[in-house]
């Protein structure tokens, strides 16, 4: 046992080192997004007294229950101050280490480098039990900055330590499904599909059980996601939550060291499904082999989108009720931007935070275009007759349509939504415009990644997680939390008129549009000129 883990210190510090970037970005990002969120929130209510039943109202909705999650303690301003952001910001977190476990494991494995390691005196174990540990290390030192951050601005102690508890627990659960997964999967794509397919799977079933009628008590202590919500944080306080995803990392990393005995270094124990005989046909070209290698996950950040769509319209009535508040009122004008009626500052604002994944998506299809050329697969398609300009220009297409199908699912999703709730909305001919408006800021962040993977390969990830974190933070909030306009004027999301409470307008419409394609014109240069790899 011992032997099988020398090693392990060493590519520990080795993973660390290389994700210098990534996770001090993942962390503080995570971080300053939940306790700035309950900052927000709690300004607006600042004693029990300045709680209307209004707010209540809109998560007294199963829908809301089954997005957020129920309220600990509707009486409690803290409660209320994390309720939006407890389950949203498990996902992250649970996606966090995830991420670093695939890239430390079965990435390093798809990419050879894991022969150059085990050429070493290096212990069969140890890469696994390196990643597992960093992630690990990342996933608590995400927890407790939050938890402290939570006390810092006044928020209940035991309160903020049950919430960093409950956060802990999904996220240290998803850390162990990674482990097992990257031992089944032949690929990091199969490992990607495994994962976030259990966390929908398990996200589906927590909301079930949070928002179902009828349905058993014990069923939402079954998904590692429900056990944030379970955690009650600034209710029942239940900070022991996270002895559950303690047992089950302990548990998933013991039967992943088992599958890797199993399997041969660079395989799977799934092994990876043929493709069809017929396939030839769409892989003619780089646009065709573009499209096979993201199809997969396009149609699952399309149907995701539409149920967001379907969770903004559903909500579309009851969230009414809530505007009674002045105060709720005023925020949703200050990030929904103007004057009007409310329900035009509701759908503004939901439509215009909720495109922001729509960016993500963008974002991981350029990733996807890195991971291809890291991987040596660029040098062999670019081996045959097609130019490196065609080439980039395939996988900018299927991210700048993707993007478009995803916001266009969106509206389509509040639509449908909506017109069975009775319309309050107004219907597809002003929810459909003010969805897809906001594409030229999702194509700007799109050209952030391709400029960088044109001119700096290496840092394109963080370049664009980067960027996408920054210019949600002061597009969204920047309003809220009173940012000079010019530190706002640099997210493209400030500039996007803020349909249907603006009239559409031209200018800020082309120059969003001409700054993206400037940016995906830069990237594909630079991709030209420099060497691959």
């Amino acid at each position: 046992m011992t032997a099988s883990l020398v090693g392990t210190g060493t590519l520990a510090r080795l993973a660390v080192r290389r994700d210098r970037v990534l996770l001090p970005v993942g962390i503080l990002g995570i971080t300053i997004f939940a306790v700035s969120s309950a900052k927000a929130t709690l300004a607006l209510y600042p004693t029990v007294a300045s709680m209307d039943a209004g707010i209540k109202t809109i998560f007294a909705s199963p829908s809301a229950v089954a997005l957020y999650g129920p309220i600990s303690d509707p009486t409690d301003p803290d409660a209320l101050a994390v309720v939006k952001t407890t389950m949203f910001g498990a996902v992250l977190l649970a996606i966090f280490g995830y991420a670093v476990v695939r890239r430390h494991t079965r990435s390093e494995e798809e990419d050879g480098r894991f022969e150059l390691v085990g050429a070493g005196v290096v212990g069969r174990r140890a890469p696994l039990t390196a990643a597992v540990a960093v992630a690990t290390a990342a996933v608590l030192a995400t927890c407790l900055l939050t938890g402290l951050g939570y006390a810092a601005i006044g928020m209940d102690v035991a309160g903020s330590l049950a919430a960093a508890a409950g956060w802990a627990a999904t996220g240290l659960a998803f850390v162990g499904l990674a482990a097992v997964a990257a031992q089944l999967a032949s690929t990091a794509r199969g490992c990607a599909g495994l994962t976030m397919g259990a966390l929908g799977v398990l996200f589906l079933l927590r909301a079930i059980a949070d928002a179902g009628t009828g349905v058993p008590g014990w069923l939402g202590w079954v998904s590692p996601v429900g056990w944030t919500s379970k955690a009650e944080a600034f209710g029942a306080d239940r900070s022991w939550v996270v002895l559950l995803g303690v047992g089950l990392l302990a548990v998933c990393l013991l039967a992943a060291f088992a599958l890797l005995q199993r399997r041969d270094l660079g395989a799977g124990l799934l092994p990876a499904r043929r493709g069809r005989a017929n396939a030839g046909a769409t892989l003619a070209g780089p646009v065709g082999l573009a499209w096979r290698l993201g199809r997969s996950s396009t149609i699952g950040w399309t149907v995701g989108m539409l149920v967001g769509g379907l969770v903004i319209g559903s909500l579309a009535k009851s969230a009414m009720d809530m505007f009674a508040d002045p105060a709720i009122a005023d925020l949703l004008r200050k990030m929904g931007g103007g004057v009007g009626l409310l329900s035009d500052v509701y759908l503004s604002t939901e439509l215009g935070f909720i495109a922001i994944i729509a960016a993500a998506y963008g974002v991981t299809t350029v990733l996807r275009w890195r991971a291809e050329e890291t991987q040596g697969h660029t040098e062999l398609v670019l081996a045959t007759a097609d130019s490196r300009t065609r080439y980039a220009a395939s996988h900018l297409l299927v991210a700048l349509l993707g993007t478009a199908a995803l916001v266009f699912a969106l509206g389509l999703g509040t639509v449908l939504a909506d017109a069975s709730g009775g319309g309050t909305l107004g219907g597809a001919g002003r929810v459909l415009p003010a969805a897809l408006i906001r594409l030229p800021a999702v194509w700007g962040c799109v050209g952030v990644a391709v400029a960088a993977i044109g001119w700096f390969p290496r840092w394109t990830a963080a370049i664009g997680w980067g960027a996408l974190a920054f210019f949600l933070v002061v597009g969204e909030f920047g309003g809220v939390f009173g940012m000079p306009q010019w530190l706002m004027d640099l997210a493209p999301f400030t500039h996007v008129p803020r349909m249907p409470v603006e009239a559409f307008a031209w200018p800020p419409t082309i120059a969003l549009t001409a700054v993206a394609a400037g940016l995906c014109i830069v990237g594909v240069l630079g991709f030209r000129r420099r060497d691959i790899g």
